[in-house]
């Protein structure tokens, strides 16, 4: 008997999270699979309010939170699509650095899915980049999700990028 197969998904509190766990969660009722929804959590400041200092009992009720968070989450996707409601899913929120806990999560997965935030090139090598850590990184398979307004952003740049003329050279005046 083989182990049921896993897609693991990272969410926080973006708008591209979200699609990545609609997208999670699509994917493993076409493949019959279980989803790992994973957030995590790491600076005081990203802490969910009211929780200002780190000890056990604060861990502890920030990970409760994260994961009710999490569990409504699900809920209200799996409400607005009820196909969904025969996948079996996880809620996990972990203490520790974004990149590598989705790394260490996708060794035990199939397919790792991340949101893509669309911060652009330069801001995405200035703050550094969790989805690239993943896919550089992540033993299994990566798909990053972009959403329909970072999809909507890139057209729009394209389309401006077309319209505007190539400078001519003096080679080619």
């Amino acid at each position: 008997m083989s182990a049921r197969r896993t897609i693991v998904v990272g969410v926080d509190d973006s708008e591209a999270a979200e699609a990545a766990l609609e997208y999670a969660l699509d994917a493993a009722a076409a493949q019959g699979t279980a989803v790992r929804v994973v957030s995590v959590f790491g600076l005081v400041e990203d802490w969910p309010l009211p929780f200002t200092r780190r000890s056990s009992s604060s861990v502890a009720e920030a990970t409760g939170l994260i994961e009710r968070r999490l569990r409504d989450l699900v809920g209200e996707l799996v409400a607005a699509r009820p196909r969904l409601a025969g996948v079996p899913v996880d809620v996990q929120a972990l203490l520790g650095a974004p990149a590598g806990v989705l790394v260490e999560q996708a060794a035990r997965a199939d397919l790792l899915v991340i949101g893509h935030r669309g911060r652009g090139a330069l801001a995405s090598a200035l703050l550094g980049s969790v989805g690239l850590h993943c896919v550089l990184h992540a033993p299994c398979t990566v798909t990053v999700v972009r959403t329909i307004a970072v999809q909507a952003r890139e057209r729009a740049r394209a389309a401006r990028l077309a319209l505007t003329p190539a400078p001519i050279g003096p080679a080619l005046a």
